[in-house]
C-alpha cells in the first residue's frame, strides 16, 4: 500500500486524528465569521431604518442614519478588499458592486448601497461556508475514531490513548467497537464491516491470523489482536491524510456569476466612463453605474440555486455544496465506484456447477447447512439460495474454520468442505482436473466426503438501471468518458463493467490511488464521482462534483457535494436534470437582467435617465430577474430520461 507521507512516523497521532487543529481549516472559518458578522450588521441597519421610517415616522435624516452607519462599517472593508483584487487584476461582478456602493454613498442612496452590501456579504458567507466542507469531512472522520484502545497487560485490561499504542501491543476489541489500529487477530472468531474502507460489499470473517483494519466496525464477538502499525500509519489515518491533501490541492473553480461578471463589468465601466467623457457631466457616470449595479447577477443566481436546492430536497437529494448545481451539467467525465453504486452491494449465488455424481439440491442443502454457522461474506448468499429453492437446511456438527483453510463440518453424516480453488487443488487426494476453469467473479469449491462436488459462483448484481443509465450519459448529458474505479478484485470489476457497458476499468484501487485517478481526470475536464463508502470520500472531495449515495456514512455526507438519500441511479439522473434546469433559468435571469441593464445604461448615458430614476428602474429589473429565478424551484419537464 503506497504511503502518503514519508514523515508520518514522526508525526503525533493527534495531528492526524484531530484535523480541526490544522491551519488550513482556520482561514475559511475566520472569513465566514467575518462575512456573517458584516451581513448581520447590514440586516440590523436595514431593519432599524424600516422601523424608524414606517413604525415611528421619523424624518429621512433619522431613518437614514442606521443605513449610513451600516454602510460605513461594511462598505469600507468591502471596497478595501476589492481594491486589493484590482491590484491583482481580478475583475468580477463584485467589483462593479463595490463601485456601485461608493456611487450610492455619493448619491445618498443609502438603502440601495446597504442592499448591495448585504448581497455581497451574504453571498461571500455562503461561499466560505461551503469551502469549510473539507474541514468538516476531516472532523467527521476524527469523530468516528475511538478515543481509547484496550491494551492487555499483566495486571489486566487497561484503557490507553491512541497515541500510546505501540507496534506489537496486545489489544482487545469489544463488540461493535471501531478498530483503533491495523493488526492481526490472535484470539476469537467474529466478523467485521470493512466495506467503508475497502469497497468490498461484505462482512469479513475474522479468525486467528486474519488482519484487521483501523476504522472497521467489529461485530458481536470480542477479538484479541496484535497491533502491526502505529495508529498514524494505519489504514484510517492514511485516508485522513489523503483527505487533507485533497482539501489543500483542489483547484479553485470560477462560479457562474464570476464568469458573467468578467464580461459585464468592463462593459458597464466603459459605458459609464464614455458617458462622462463625451458629455462632460459626472452625473451621467453615476447614473450609469446606478442602473448598472449587477443585482441580476447578485440576486438571480443565488435565488435560482436556493430554489433548486428546495426542489432537490423534495426529491430526496441533499445539496451540500450549491456549486455542484452550477457545475454538474458541464461535467464531461463520470467516474463510478463499483460497490453500492452500480451494484446493490449484496452478492448472490448465480451459478452452480455440480459434479456428475451429485445433484444440485443435494449439494446446496449440504453447503447451506454448513454455511449457516459461518460469517464468511458468501455464506449468507448460499443460505439465501437454499431457502429460495426450498432446500432443507439441517443441523451441522464438528464445524471448523481455520485461517485460509475454508469451512469444514459434518452434515447428516457427510463430511463437507467449502474452500477456495487453490486450497482444494493443494489437498491430497483431489483431482484438480475435475474443477472447472476459473471465470470472472467470485467462486468457491465444495467437496463432500473427500470428493469434489461443485463450484459455486457469485456476483454482486448490478442495479437494474445501471446499463441503461450508463448508456444514456453521452446522448443526454454529453458525458464523453465513463470510468469504473473500484477497490474490488480485477475479475469481478471487469465482469461488472462488461455487463453495464463501461470500457475504462481500474480495479483493486486504494483510496490514495482513486484520488490520483480522479485528480488526473479532473485536470483534463470537469468530473463527477459517484460513491458510497468512506474509502470514496477523498475521491468525492477531489472531483469537480461528488455525489454520495445513501445515508450510511456521515463522512460521505460531508465529503459529497450532493447526497442521494435513496441510493438509486435514477435519483442521480434527477440531480443532473435539476442542475441543468437551475443553470438554464439562472442564465436566463442573469443575462436577461444584464441585457435590460445595458439598455438602461444606454438611456442613462444619453442623459434621459437621472440617477434616482435609474435606481427605480434597476429595482424593476431586479424584481423581474428574481421572479424568473424562482422558476428553478418548479419540477422540470423531464427529471429522468433513461
Amino acid at each position: 500500500m503506497p504511503e502518503v507521507l514519508t514523515e508520518s512516523a514522526a508525526k503525533p497521532v493527534s495531528a492526524t486524528l484531530e484535523p480541526g487543529r490544522a491551519a488550513s481549516a482556520a482561514p475559511p472559518k475566520a472569513r465566514s465569521r467575518k462575512h456573517e458578522a458584516m451581513a448581520a450588521i447590514v440586516l440590523v441597519g436595514i431593519a432599524a431604518s424600516f422601523v424608524l421610517r414606517w413604525g415611528v415616522g421619523a424624518p429621512r435624516a433619522t431613518y437614514d442614519l442606521p443605513l449610513q452607519l451600516a454602510l460605513v462599517l461594511t462598505g469600507i472593508p468591502i471596497v478595501w478588499e476589492l481594491a486589493g483584487r484590482v491590484c491583482k487584476r481580478e475583475f468580477g461582478s463584485d467589483l462593479l458592486a463595490g463601485i456601485s456602493i461608493v456611487a450610492s454613498a455619493i448619491l445618498g442612496q443609502w438603502l440601495a448601497g446597504t442592499v448591495i452590501a448585504l448581497m455581497l456579504t451574504g453571498g461571500n458567507a455562503l461561499e466560505t461556508l461551503a469551502a469549510r466542507r473539507a474541514s468538516a469531512v476531516l472532523h467527521a472522520l476524527a469523530r468516528r475514531m475511538p478515543n481509547v484502545a484496550h491494551r492487555v497487560e499483566e495486571s489486566g485490561i487497561r484503557d490507553i490513548k491512541l497515541d500510546e499504542i505501540r507496534v506489537g501491543d496486545l489489544l482487545v476489541m469489544f463488540p461493535h467497537e471501531i478498530c483503533p489500529v491495523d493488526g492481526v487477530v490472535l484470539e476469537g472468531h467474529g466478523v467485521m464491516d470493512e466495506s467503508y474502507l475497502t469497497g468490498e460489499p461484505y462482512q469479513m470473517s475474522k479468525t486467528p491470523g486474519t488482519p484487521v483494519l483501523s476504522g472497521a466496525i467489529n461485530g458481536e464477538k470480542a477479538l484479541r489482536f496484535r497491533s502491526t502499525r502505529l495508529p498514524v500509519d494505519s489504514r484510517y489515518a492514511r485516508i485522513m491524510r489523503v483527505m487533507e491533501d485533497a482539501q489543500q490541492n483542489r483547484p479553485p473553480l470560477r462560479r457562474l456569476g464570476d464568469r458573467l461578471g468578467a464580461y459585464y463589468t468592463p462593459i458597464a465601466l466603459a459605458v459609464a466612463l464614455g458617458a462622462w467623457i463625451f458629455s462632460g457631466d459626472s452625473i451621467r457616470f453615476l447614473a450609469v453605474l446606478v442602473i448598472a449595479t449587477p443585482c441580476p447577477l447578485l440576486l438571480a443566481i443565488p435565488i435560482s440555486i436556493l430554489a433548486a436546492i428546495s426542489l432537490a430536497a423534495r426529491r430526496g437529494i441533499v445539496i451540500r455544496d450549491p456549486a455542484v448545481l452550477e457545475l454538474a451539467d458541464s461535467c464531461r467525465t463520470m467516474i463510478f465506484d463499483k460497490t453500492g453504486t452500480l451494484t446493490y452491494g449484496m452478492p448472490k449465488l448465480t451459478e452452480q456447477i455440480v459434479a456428475p455424481k451429485f445433484s444440485a439440491p443435494e449439494v446446496l442443502a449440504a453447503a447451506a447447512s454448513l454455511e449457516q454457522y459461518s460469517k464468511h461474506p458468501l455464506a449468507q448468499a448460499v443460505v439465501a439460495a437454499a431457502r429460495a429453492a426450498g432446500v432443507p437446511v439441517q443441523e451441522a456438527s464438528e464445524i471448523s474454520e481455520p485461517p485460509g483453510g475454508g469451512l469444514r463440518g459434518v452434515v447428516d453424516g457427510a463430511a463437507v468442505w467449502i474452500t477456495s480453488r487453490s486450497r482444494m487443488a493443494e489437498e491430497a487426494g483431489f483431482d484438480a482436473s475435475a474443477i472447472p476453469k476459473a471465470a470472472a467473479g467470485i467462486e468457491c469449491q465444495i467437496a463432500i466426503n473427500g470428493t469434489y462436488a461443485a463450484t459455486y459462483r457469485f456476483r454482486d448484481e448490478p442495479r437494474a438501471e445501471s446499463k441503461s443509465f450508463v448508456a444514456h450519459l453521452l446522448p443526454h448529458h454529453a458525458v464523453q468518458k465513463v470510468l469504473l474505479v473500484s477497490g474490488d478484485r480485477e475479475s469481478e470489476t471487469r465482469a461488472l463493467a462488461e455487463r453495464v457497458g463501461v470500457s475504462r476499468v481500474y480495479a483493486g484501487k486504494s483510496p490514495e490511488e482513486k484520488v490520483a485517478i480522479v485528480r488526473e481526470e479532473t485536470a483534463r475536464t470537469k468530473t463527477i464521482f459517484v460513491g458510497d463508502g468512506i474509502n470514496d470520500a477523498p475521491a468525492l472531495l477531489t472531483a469537480t462534483v461528488g455525489i454520495g449515495l445513501g445515508r450510511s456514512s456521515e463522512v460521505v455526507a460531508e465529503a459529497a457535494g450532493a447526497v442521494i438519500l435513496d441510493p438509486s441511479l435514477s435519483k442521480v439522473d434527477e440531480f443532473l436534470h435539476i442542475g441543468r434546469h437551475m443553470r438554464r433559468i439562472a442564465l436566463q435571469s442573469a443575462v436577461g437582467g444584464m441585457a435590460l441593464s445595458i439598455v438602461g445604461m444606454g438611456i442613462a448615458a444619453a442623459g434621459f435617465l437621472p440617477p434616482v430614476a435609474g435606481a427605480l428602474a434597476q429595482e424593476v429589473i431586479d424584481f423581474l430577474a428574481a421572479v424568473n429565478a424562482l422558476r428553478a424551484g418548479r419540477v422540470p419537464k423531464f427529471l429522468t430520461d433513461f
